[in-house]
């Protein structure tokens, strides 16, 4: 049994944008532990890493630096004269193994094993015709690769004499990547790199005007609507990884990573808050700045969005801090721990990257605590008026009426469980009536940081309430299958999962690290549980 809701025009295209974005990111996420490694072996190997090695770095005289068994290029200096150089692991890294996996990942999420083969074929035409990092190209021919491949496999289904299935499908595969290799090659490769270069061109050009800290009021807020993915693995990591390949480093890494803006908003209320707010910020504090998990922090500023304002203020602080500095990462960090980002710091940007964090973190607190003291009154009479489930059902309605939702959420477990009976078709309705639970899925955006601690958290109320034969797990929207009994998501996203899963129960939460939702889950479970006997 479903919930039912009504999504208004906006919310409606909030969730097309979140769906376009996380497709994007989805092609790149599963791929960072290659973009770290890749990362870690340019900051250790090349000229100018921690431990120059013109062997691995591929850089220097392959005639003086020995080792016969590795591959050698002809490079040639300035003066026209030609001497073989080692290859190295840096750039056929960056310039096959990312693009193709990313390609690759694109061509399962839209047609699985084949998918992904035939994507990978013709994005090498797209890498092999271009001299730049194809990471967008990749991310446009791999789906689409995929998605031919599909519609022509369709022409024959079931329609293919028995015994020869396995002839057609190879071969059918073979030439359409064929085909779209070479068509990459001469068509989307030239047309990608104009883009690429004409997007870089773009950054630069912010970057010396001085402009560039204005991207935070873009960035920022698509944060806080769960877009932060997207932002960053759709957007920022393809831009920058070209960058680091000619520079080194790049700004671009250290724009929505930077953990500064949320550690500020999080101090502030550890300090200034009021109730459940202020007891779960100092917890909330370490998640985000060593574990790297940002969506803790969206939920404190959906609560009052004039925070808002105090993340786009730290933001800016911090790319400007870099862009003065002229700091930036030699790859991504992600999850974007304090410990990521200092590991993959360039070594002349240590500076200006920690400058960065702490200034930003130092002005979202300033902001966020003139905003917080100046409404601390009202927050208080909301808190102590009893009207806390009306509070909720506002926030969820229209995302902030900026007084009343930290009462709402100080009110803890007793005022929403109270509210849960009379609230008709809400979230916390919907599993009151779950009659038969063994199977719950936490689900974000990605599947890996804030849907994770969720699945932590009720895993240990249900091992405390000594339930058994429930199993939690934490996976991203995109990945639902539909079978999961009860669905976990944060409000904003419910409406993605529900589309994902339509068959599952539903239930939505302010905030995935101490919701009251799920004391009421594991009551139901354990209610389920003497039922049977």
């Amino acid at each position: 049994m479903t919930t039912t809701s009504t999504t208004s025009k906006p919310a409606g295209a909030r969730v097309a944008v979140q769906r376009f974005g996380t497709f994007l990111s989805g092609m790149v996420m599963p791929n960072i532990a290659a973009f770290i490694a890749w990362g870690l072996i340019t900051a250790f190997f090349i000229a100018t890493g921690w431990l120059p090695n013109g062997i691995l770095g591929g850089f220097g005289n392959a005639d003086l630096i020995g080792w016969q068994g590795a591959a050698t290029a002809l490079a040639q200096t300035e003066d026209g004269t030609t001497f073989p150089q080692y290859v190295g692991l840096v750039s056929p890294m960056i310039t096959y193994l990312l693009p193709l996996l990313i390609a690759n990942t694109g061509g399962r999420m839209i047609y699985g094993e084949r998918g992904g083969v035939v994507a990978s074929i013709a994005t090498v035409g797209v890498i092999v015709g271009s001299t730049i990092p194809m990471f967008i190209g990749a991310m446009i021919m791999g789906p689409l690769a995929a998605w031919l491949m599909k519609k022509v496999d369709s022409i024959w289904d079931g329609k293919i004499k028995a015994g020869f299935e396995m002839l057609v499908n190879n071969f059918s595969a073979g030439i359409l990547g064929a085909l779209l290799a070479i068509a990459g090659f001469f068509g989307i490769a030239p047309v990608v790199q104009a883009l690429s270069n004409a997007l870089e061109t773009a950054v630069d050009w912010l970057v010396g005007l001085g402009l560039l800290p204005l991207v935070s009021i873009l960035v920022e807020p698509g944060k806080i609507l769960f877009l932060n993915n997207a932002i960053n693995h759709g957007v920022f990591t393809p831009l920058g990884t070209q960058q680091a390949q000619e520079t080194g480093k790049s700004i671009l890494f250290i724009i929505e990573s930077n953990p500064g803006p949320g550690l500020g908003i999080l101090l502030a209320f550890s300090i200034f808050g009021i109730g459940m707010a202020r007891a779960s910020a100092p917890g909330a504090i370490i998640i985000h700045f060593f574990g790297g998990i940002h969506e803790i922090y969206f939920p404190y500023v959906l609560m009052k969005p004039m925070l808002v304002l105090a993340v786009i203020a730290g933001g800016a602080t911090g790319v400007a801090t870099n862009a003065l500095f002229q700091s930036g990462l030699r790859a991504p960090a992600s999850p974007g721990s304090i410990f990521a980002i200092l590991l993959q710091t360039a070594n002349d940007s240590f500076i200006g990257v920690i400058l960065s964090v702490i200034l930003s973190a130092a002005v979202s607190f300033l902001v966020a605590a003139v905003i917080l003291r100046s409404s601390r009154k009202r927050d208080l009479e909301a808190e102590n008026a009893g009207d806390l489930n009306d509070a909720i059902a506002k926030t969820n309605a229209n995302k902030g009426k900026e007084s009343t939702v930290l009462g709402g959420l100080a009110g803890g477990a007793a005022g929403a469980a109270a509210g849960a009976s009379a609230s008709t078709g809400s979230a916390a309705t919907a599993t009151a009536t779950v009659t038969d639970v063994h199977n719950i899925v936490f689900a974000c955006d990605a599947g890996m940081g804030s849907s994770a601690m969720g699945a932590s958290v009720l895993r240990n109320k249900l091992k405390k309430a000594g339930v058994e034969g429930v199993t939690v797990t934490n996976q991203a929207i995109a990945n639902l299958t539909g079978d999961a009994d009860l669905v976990i998501t944060h409000k904003d996203l419910t409406d993605r999962a529900r589309e994902k899963s339509p068959n599952s129960q539903h239930v939505s939460v302010d905030n995935f690290m101490n919701s009251p939702k799920y004391d009421e889950v594991v009551e139901q479970v354990q209610h389920q549980g003497r039922s049977a006997e």
